[in-house]
């Protein structure tokens, strides 16, 4: 099986909430996403939350290395607020992105935190299509 040619690159980001900042965080998330939504290059921005264990979960699909850069051109305002009420728990890459997206993995203040990437194996995606329906009688 040959390694699937794609540029997409999807980030995993858990963070965890400070205590006491369950509102600001809510607060700096719904802005950075609204913010990404009407400027960012991302095809996917999606965050979850986990208040019982005081976690949240980032995931952001992007068209390939140039758009990461352009997000982090765009966005850094609004990250450093969500990072203000926040930390980086761990941080995963899906894809392959460029080494110097890799090497700048840091914080807004400079600090690093753990990360992993992880090289695609194989896979598809239906990003570009419209319209296409799923069918429940077809099957996986």
């Amino acid at each position: 099986m040959a390694t699937t040619r794609s540029s997409t690159i999807l980030f995993r980001n858990t963070m965890r909430i400070a205590d006491g900042h369950l509102d600001g965080f809510r607060r700096a998330i719904a802005q950075a996403v609204a913010f990404a939504q009407e400027h960012g290059p991302q095809l996917m921005v999606d965050v979850f939350i986990d208040e019982e264990r005081m976690l949240a979960h980032s995931f952001q699909l992007y068209r390939d290395s140039d758009a990461i850069r352009a997000h982090w051109r765009l966005s850094d305002p609004y990250i450093r607020e969500v990072m203000e009420h926040c930390t980086v728990q761990h941080f995963e890459i899906f894809g392959a992105p460029d080494h110097d997206i890799v090497a700048a993995l840091r914080t807004p203040d400079g600090g690093s935190f753990p990360f992993v990437v992880s090289p695609r194996l194989a896979g598809f995606d239906r990003l570009g299509e419209s319209g296409v329906p799923f069918r429940p009688e077809q099957g996986c």
